[in-house]
């Protein structure tokens, strides 16, 4: 199996828990189910530890940069996905109640098996608690690292987060299958299985068409600034669209994005910096996803999404999933405890929402990476201009002492 992509494998897991929940005996069922409940109570668990893990070195980290440069590259990729968000939840409102009335989909809670036993892995500290202390803590190291040049507590967190991300690289990810086999084999126990598969099959084309759409929007807004061609410009992207597509992993892509964005004509100065980083920190085609799909799934369950809830959780999908990128399917395990705390997803609903997002992860990632060359372009552009205008107060300056000479 692991010679089987992630997405091949989440096919054959959600085809074999339809199967089991259909056709093989009630306790195949319940034996699979019972390794859902103990899964899903560790995906808890460690949420809390991803969040520290991901968020306090990566606000760490950020601090090592040159300030104008980094301020607005932060600046722009957090500005761009916080409106994707916006933007993909008030399309999602406005098509995905249609689609869910013509597909007349059930409620994803349903209880269709139950579990042979329970066991209960609570986490450590909630994910409010683990935010504000990630924050507190990442900013602390950046003081003591700029400010004071030590580097223990840094190269501790870094540790840690090798740790975490080896945990979700080694365990989480290859026994998710399992765990979407028996969110499914429950759904389909329940009758509901086929509804709600055939209302995601239309909300992933919707999906996938905003995630185009943003694209444009992003190199028209950066063809403002460079008077460039903006199709001109994403066709060159293309390569790092498709390697994404491949890798489903924004840091593994970055070589090609680099040579892409450089082909773009952005200064090799400005890539070597803003690619990098925002391959870390822009996430507006995961935060597309995450967004319509919550949307669908809470529609789905009988309830209403409402932006005051929505708002929220857009701007702290934006911090939450710091680095996440480097990690395929990173940004929905770091995005669990934002829908469980902000919009109160269930843990059936949490199951349904990995599934998912992990089927087009790599169209979010192809997203992410596309765009990370708009706002290399645009910082670019910045960049320019400041290097122009310093140029021409120096000669200004130059002139003036000739003169005064």
């Amino acid at each position: 199996m692991k010679k089987i992509g992630l997405l091949p494998r989440l096919i054959i897991g959600i085809i074999a828990g339809i199967l089991i929940g259909m056709f093989f005996p009630e306790w195949v069922g319940r034996l699979l189910y019972t390794f859902t409940g103990i899964f899903g109570g560790l995906l808890g668990y460690i949420v809390p530890l991803i969040i520290l893990g991901f968020i306090i070195p990566g606000i760490a980290e950020l601090g090592a940069k040159a300030g104008k440069l980094l301020a607005g590259t932060a600046g722009i990729a957090y500005l761009s996905t916080v409106s994707a968000g916006i933007v993909a939840f008030l399309i999602s409102i406005a098509i995905i109640p249609r689609i869910i009335a013509d597909g007349a989909a059930g409620d994803p809670d349903a209880v269709g098996l139950t579990p042979f036993i329970e066991l209960s892995i609570p986490p450590i500290m909630g994910v409010m608690t683990a935010l504000v202390t990630a924050f507190i803590f990442g900013l602390g190291i950046n003081h003591l690292r700029h400010e004071k040049a030590q580097e223990t507590l840094f190269k501790f967190m870094e540790e840690f987060r090798a740790i975490i991300i080896g945990v979700i690289n080694k365990v989480i990810i290859p026994f998710l299958p399992i765990h979407i086999a028996g969110i499914f084999a429950d759904m389909a126990a329940s009758g509901e299985a086929f509804q709600t598969m055939q209302v995601f099959g239309q909300v992933f084309i919707m999906i996938i068409l905003m995630h185009l759409g943003y694209i444009v929007i992003q190199y028209s807004i950066a063809a403002t600034r460079t008077g460039r061609n903006p199709f001109l410009a994403i066709k060159t992207m293309i390569p790092a669209y498709t390697t994404a597509l491949g890798t489903m992993s924004s840091a593994a892509t970055i070589p090609v994005t680099l040579r892409s964005a450089k082909n773009n004509g952005v200064s090799e100065r400005v890539a070597d910096f803003v690619i990098p980083l925002s391959a870390t920190i822009h996430l507006a085609g995961s935060t597309i996803t995450l967004v319509a799909c919550s949307v669908a799934v809470l529609i789905i369950g009988d309830q209403t999404p409402q932006f005051i809830n929505f708002l929220p959780f857009i701007l702290m999908l934006g911090v939450t999933m710091v680095a996440a990128p480097g990690v395929p399917g990173g940004a929905i395990i770091a995005a669990l405890g934002l829908l469980s705390t902000i919009l109160g997803f269930t843990e059936a609903q949490q199951g349904l929402m990995i599934a998912l997002y992990m089927a087009q992860d790599s169209f979010g990632t192809a997203c992410n990476v596309t765009g990370d060359g708009a706002i290399a372009l645009m910082i670019d552009s910045f960049s320019d201009k400041t290097a122009e205008t310093t140029a021409t107060a120096a000669a200004a300056e130059g002139e003036s002492i000739k003169i005064k000479a």
